[in-house]
């Protein structure tokens, strides 16, 4: 039994459900072992149903955080979530990588809540192609996928566009040829990873309790496959554990 944990940090919105955003990570980071830091980009007013409102963290703010965890941790591997620019995400990849070059970092790519609230445009392709490239995995649905593409590309042309920068998770809660299959991109190997479950109830969060296990699983030192099938046993887990929009955590 090892003596000590890995620092993992959340970079993500609070969410007072506590279903999503860095409250869920943290109960995820635990789950899995790691120690977990938390730094918010946002404040929402939110349940698991209902979106009210959203107060974004200004980005100096949340660099200084940065810079104070790293100051004073190794930290292995960085969740990032919610953002509300292309711009400010690049800020925050640009500063991690500063502060330590072999940083494990995975964004969940989330453009819309589960509520149907909008958090980000791309407005920038080449801006966001170029933050990609010093990003390790993305986690997008299949709705997220083709929003970070150029529009008149299909899935697959996006994909294959943003596999030349990163590893891609294409996420199979809306799978509907293969529901609940989740397909991995690397730069050179294609895999499907099938759930044990499909028959699962919908949760309020699921995205980012797998891209936190995932990235919990990262910094125990899988590799990303073993990371993301390992995330995947979790998730499945989470999203049966019991009928309501939020989910119950277990090791």
């Amino acid at each position: 039994m090892p003596t000590s944990r890995p620092f993992v940090l959340s970079i993500a919105g609070f969410d007072p459900s506590a279903g999503a955003g860095v409250l869920a990570d943290i109960k995820t980071f635990e789950q899995h072992r790691v120690y977990g830091f938390a730094i918010t980009t946002a404040n929402t007013i939110q349940t698991e149903n209902e979106f009210i409102s959203i107060q974004w963290t200004p980005i100096e703010l949340v660099l200084q955080s940065i810079q104070t965890l790293f100051s004073n941790y190794e930290i292995k591997a960085v969740k990032i979530g919610i953002v509300p620019s292309v711009g400010y995400l690049k800020k925050i990849i640009l500063l991690l990588k500063q502060l330590s070059p072999s940083i494990i970092i995975v964004w969940d790519t989330i453009l819309k809540s589960s509520t149907e609230f909008g958090f980000l445009d791309i407005e920038n392709q080449n801006e966001l192609l170029s933050v990609l490239s010093k990003i390790d995995l993305i986690t997008p649905n299949y709705t997220e996928v083709a929003q970070l593409g150029i529009k008149e590309n299909t899935i697959s042309k996006t994909i294959d566009n943003l596999n030349k920068y990163c590893s891609v998770l294409l996420k199979g809660g809306h799978n509907l040829d293969e529901i609940g299959t989740d397909y991995l991109y690397t730069k050179d190997l294609f895999f499907r990873i099938i759930p044990i479950n499909a028959e699962v109830y919908a949760k309020h969060g699921s995205g980012c309790v797998l891209s936190a296990a995932i990235t919990a699983n990262l910094a125990t030192e899988n590799n990303l496959l073993v990371a993301c099938k390992k995330g995947k046993k979790y998730i499945e887990s989470f999203l049966l554990s019991n009928t309501t929009q939020l989910g119950y955590h277990y090791v």
